[in-house]
């Protein structure tokens, strides 16, 4: 195997400038070339993690009103809400990510979905289980039977099953194509999740925030939640950028950029 990626293609008739343009915005999707760059964005994530959440727990916890109804056990919002967005957002990305290797037969992209699904896997736990903390002062119970609350746990088995489906395959190839057809059939439960509090009379609220009208809510609650949502993803990146640098040196182990990487020399 030869250091340069082999999922990288270029047509020999292509003019010099097509030519460049693809090498351009191909350049990083070789390991060899990735591998570097994740590894000088991962602090960048990692420190925007840090204040964007100090900023977002600040506003959400000190700076934010008391709510009316629900007084300070609404504030778990600030972790609830964005852990949600988080959990239906990453999904899909996995789900991209895992098709786009599925039919370019891609090793980065089915490593990037591999490396997606644990944070993903996080996310919607964390949703669950602050919304079971939220739902007893609330609604008096830990759990219902909610479309919205089931559809979100179906979302978290989809995740574990997504990751045990590919620790059961040996072949890294087999278990990427069975992951990614797993992983674009469970798309389908993210809309449901959105959805569910329109399309069935829930306990669950609506949503807080819509494209078409004004926020519901206080603008120092909605500053928090974005706050904290920001912080989530970019949180969600560094972690992903550093498991898939993990994976890469697991896969490419045989390749001589990677022993090099591995030894540490120049």
């Amino acid at each position: 195997m030869t250091t340069r990626d082999s999922d990288t293609y270029y047509s020999g008739n292509a003019s010099p400038s097509a030519a460049k343009h693809r090498i351009h915005w191909f350049h990083y999707a070789s390991p060899q070339t990735f591998y570097p760059l994740a590894g000088r964005l991962i602090p960048w994530f990692a420190a925007l993690a840090v204040l964007l959440g100090a900023a977002g727990m600040y506003v959400g916890f000190l700076v934010a009103p008391t709510d009316a109804q629900q007084g300070d056990a609404y504030r778990i919002i600030f972790l609830h809400v964005p852990a949600a967005w988080m959990s239906m957002f990453l999904y899909v990305v996995m789900a991209f990510w895992a098709g786009v290797g599925l039919v370019f037969n891609t090793r980065l992209s089915a490593m990037l979905a591999t490396a997606i699904a644990p944070t993903g896997a996080m996310f919607t736990f964390l949703a669950l289980w602050t919304g079971s903390l939220w739902g007893k002062p609330t609604w008096g119970t830990w759990w219902v039977w909610d479309a919205r609350l089931t559809s979100e746990l179906i979302l978290l088995f989809l995740y574990f099953g997504f990751m045990a489906l590919q620790a059961a395959i040996d072949d890294p190839r087999r278990a990427d194509r069975a992951g990614a057809v797993l992983a674009l059939v469970g798309v389908i439960n993210v809309p449901i999740i959105y959805f569910s509090v329109i399309w069935w009379n829930t306990l669950h609220q609506g949503a807080s925030i819509s494209m078409k009208s004004a926020p519901t809510m206080a603008m120092t609650m909605l500053l928090g939640m974005l706050l904290m949502a920001l912080c989530f993803w970019m949180y969600s990146i560094a972690t992903i950028l550093a498991r898939v640098r993990c994976i890469l040196l697991e896969r490419e182990r045989h390749t001589d950029w990677c022993m090099t990487e591995l030894r540490g020399t120049p």
